[in-house]
């Protein structure tokens, strides 16, 4: 006879589950639409009915404004509710104003009180969709802690979670972060929900993302392109031309990446500095990729190729404010390297990406055909790309010429650097 854990004791009057099967009939869940696309790719295709989403972003970096604009395209087909912890009606009414969205059928309330929401979501005249702005302020009188605490933050999203898949309306809720960039308040809040999506962006910068790290009804790491302008966030229909607009050509340093954000090609512009330096210690600053991989691609390249970086200071900015952290980024960032420590302009027409090993191997990456797709479209003419595997369907034509390259050594030619490397013996530099 199997022991019973200490503190557990039988009870006649409990039932045990009931299964089923994974075949069944119930009917797909239809997706509610937005009407603003780039939200809706990046929830998967729409949102999903008893879902709740959490939102993250730095400070000021348009959250409400984006998610004001969401609750009104939904509210012409659907009752839709917004909630503001933070802000009083007569504010959200101007912002309201300012972005032309004043005349949609909005509900709209100031409150901090949680078992107020609940009441309204259990209610007949429950509204379909709801933000909650923000989750930190939210308030349960029967916890004994003050709003914004990891006890308040957790049962009180506990408690939306729960009447979300028991009405199946959607509940978003807006999150603080903390200096790090993190949701504040418990880890556990990101594995309650079903969709976790960050809002990224310079301040600097007219662009904002919105990326999905997190998504149970869709692909993770999918992006949001928006614009930031007089009336509100606005849509970019075609990302990768708006990244690379400002681009000059014929200057060294500036090399075009082909990359992959969730299912979208997306091309960016890489932008490298190699100045003499006057410190002990040489700086090495990246904006919009990891310094541990621009190490590595330096110690690459000066341990196998010869190349040397020394009493030189480096700089590495990803142009357009967006944060990339595929792999496929290496053979761009050491282009850009090179170009810029030669003094030779990258060849203007050309995109590039690649994985760069530590023995200095190109290694292929995923989605190739894509990202030679998406250069093709916005006339480039060329692309530097690791070897084509058998499974790759790539065209190589009069007008698209594809220069496949297996060590990073080939790179040399292909840009007319005019150091000489090391010789290549036995596999290694």
């Amino acid at each position: 006879m199997s022991q019973i854990p200490k503190g557990l004791k039988r009870d006649k009057s409990t039932k045990p589950l009931d299964f089923v099967g994974l075949k069944g009939s119930s009917e797909p869940t239809e997706r509610w639409k937005s009407q603003i696309q780039e939200f809706d790719r990046v929830c998967g295709g729409g949102l999903v009915p008893g879902s709740v989403i959490l939102v993250g972003g730095d400070p000021g970096i348009g959250k409400s404004t984006l998610l004001l604009q969401v609750a009104a395209q939904l509210s012409k087909g659907r009752p839709c509710a917004y909630v503001s912890g933070e802000e009083g009606i007569a504010q959200v009414r101007m912002r309201a104003s300012r972005l032309g969205v004043e005349t949609t059928p909005l509900q709209l309330s100031s409150s901090t009180d949680l078992r107020s929401i609940i009441a309204t979501l259990e209610s007949k005249e429950a509204p379909d969709f709801i933000v909650v702005d923000s989750i930190q302020t939210m308030y349960l009188d029967s916890v004994d802690s003050s709003p914004g605490t990891v006890t308040q933050v957790r049962c009180c999203a506990q408690e939306l979670i729960r009447v979300a898949k028991k009405t199946g309306s959607v509940v978003v809720l807006v999150g603080h972060v903390t200096k790090e960039g993190a949701i504040a308040g418990p880890r556990i809040l990101e594995h309650m929900v079903d969709t976790v999506l960050y809002f990224e962006g310079e301040r600097g910068h007219q662009f904002r993302i919105l990326r999905s790290v997190k998504n149970r009804f869709g692909p993770t790491d999918e992006i949001g392109v928006f614009e930031m302008t007089q009336l509100g966030l606005q849509e970019v229909e075609n990302p990768s031309a708006a990244f690379i607009a400002d681009r000059h050509d014929d200057v060294s340093g500036s090399v075009i990446f082909g990359g992959i954000e969730g299912t979208r090609p997306l091309l960016v512009e890489l932008q490298s500095l190699v100045a003499p330096s006057s410190l002990a210690t040489p700086r090495r600053t990246v904006i919009g990729w990891d310094s541990g991989r621009l190490s590595m691609v330096i110690a690459v390249l000066e341990a196998r190729c010869g190349v040397s970086f020394a009493g030189k200071d480096i700089y590495l900015n990803v142009a357009g404010g967006l944060k990339i952290s595929e792999p496929a980024a290496d053979l761009g960032v050491a282009a850009a390297l090179l170009s810029a420590l030669s003094n030779i302009p990258f060849p203007k027409d050309f995109i590039v990406f690649g994985e760069i090993g530590l023995v200095g191997e190109i290694r292929p990456v995923s989605q190739m055909a894509a990202r030679l797709k998406e250069a093709e479209k916005l006339g480039f003419k060329g692309a530097l790309t690791p070897p084509k595997r058998a499974k790759d369907a790539l065209v190589d034509s009069s007008s698209f010429k594809l220069h496949s390259i297996k060590t990073l050594i080939e790179i040399f030619e292909f840009i007319g650097y005019d150091v000489k490397p090391k010789e290549m013996v036995h596999g290694t530099y």
